[in-house]
């Protein structure tokens, strides 16, 4: 087996892994360490913005990982050189995955104890910022998660959504060598979605994975299997991203409740391909699946999420199970310290260059792949019982 179907057989064996960096998080810097950290860490997929920029940056941290495979195997991680997916995500419509906040920061009154710069996760939100004398939002390092925006005593925060545009994004992305796509959608969107999928489909034979995100509502799963009927038959495997809770992993542990509770709806579905959970994802959810029976025992027992397709094999006689878990801003912040402490040193030491690294120090980087693995490990232990 290649490099190329690790992946895969995570799916098949229920310890899926995915990093998700942001769909609208462009800072590069940071999407270059979260992609080296979590490969060395043993993640099967990482999933960028649809920008060719970022997925640049997250190349060159799969790069750098291959370099590091024996490093990180003396230090007893499981890394082998294999390259997780790289996945872009892309939207049919409006979604708070697509968003940026904004704000004049001169509108400000000087006397605001600023609670958006103190709940912002992303530390996107600054005010007289030393390295680029600089107030506001940083534009790349917001992902929308939209904290910010009830905490404003002055009502001053906005955001401001966009949208792929399918005619112009699909070749610009698709000839960068991605391999999978996630298409983020809602109930009541099929003709956007058809226009999006229209736009991508003839790339769609050297994708590996396809992934569909849709929160849930009502008709949500004739939603979903009008959806397959569209885009059947498909050579990739499918994964159904169960978007419970978005962008609230890092909140506390209520909000895996309503991600695995998503998973358990899609799952009685019997939707063909793999379910996948998102959406308020953290450190609590791998043992809520296993307090339920919805994870894979080792050794295979356990379905594929339901129907049957060639890339997802199932025995009538399993229960249906989980097949994954993506991980969004729980892994980021997880990791944000170190991040922190690699761009402090960048405006300490004047005569570096710009952007150090996270390879250059050594001993942060071995830090931000041990807290990367704590994370990864927990499903990653269910085949190693």
């Amino acid at each position: 087996m290649t490099d190329l179907f690790v992946p895969l057989q995570s799916l098949k064996q229920g310890d899926w892994f995915k990093l998700i960096c942001g769909a609208s998080f462009q800072h590069l810097p940071a999407v270059r360490s979260l992609t080296l950290a979590y490969t060395l860490a043993g993640a099967d997929c990482i999933d960028v913005a649809a920008d060719p920029a970022v997925i640049a940056a997250a190349q060159a941290g799969l790069q750098v990982a291959k370099t590091l495979a024996r490093d990180a195997q003396k230090r007893g991680f499981d890394y082998q050189g294999n390259s997780p997916f790289l996945m872009v995500s892309l939207n049919d419509g409006e979604d708070p995955h697509f968003r940026k906040a904004e704000f004049n920061p001169t509108e400000c009154p000087k006397d605001c104890p600023r609670p958006c710069e103190r709940i912002c996760p992303a530390q996107a939100i600054v005010f007289n910022n030393p390295k680029e004398d600089f107030s506001g939002v940083i534009s790349q390092k917001c992902y929308g998660c939209g904290r910010c925006i009830p905490v404003c005593p002055y009502n001053i925060i906005n955001t401001s959504s966009y949208m792929s545009t399918p005619g112009a994004i699909a070749p610009l992305v698709m000839s960068t060598g991605v391999d999978a796509v996630e298409i983020h959608t809602k109930v009541g969107r099929l003709a956007e979605f058809e226009q999006l999928w229209q736009a991508i489909s003839p790339w769609a034979d050297q994708l590996k994975v396809l992934a569909i995100s849709c929160p849930d509502g009502e008709g949500m799963t004739d939603y979903l299997r009008a959806i397959y009927d569209l885009i059947a038959p498909l050579k990739s495997a499918l994964i159904w991203q169960t978007d419970g809770r978005p962008m609230s992993g890092d909140i506390g542990d209520g909000t895996t409740l309503a991600a695995v509770k998503l998973g358990q709806k899609v799952l009685a579905a019997k939707l063909p391909g793999y379910v996948q959970l998102a959406g308020g994802t953290n450190s609590y959810t791998v043992a809520k699946l296993k307090a339920m029976g919805l994870l894979k025992r080792a050794g295979g027992a356990g379905g594929a999420g339901g129907a049957t397709t060639s890339s997802s094999p199932s025995s009538p006689s399993s229960p249906p199970s989980i097949s994954g878990v993506a991980y969004g801003s729980y892994a980021r912040v997880l990791l944000s310290p170190i991040l922190e402490q690699l761009e402090n040193k960048e405006v300490s030491n004047i005569n570096m260059k710009a952007n150090l690294s996270l390879e250059e120090d050594d001993t942060l980087l071995w830090q931000a792949v041990e807290l990367a693995h704590s994370l990864v490990s927990q499903i990653k232990s269910q085949q190693e019982r």
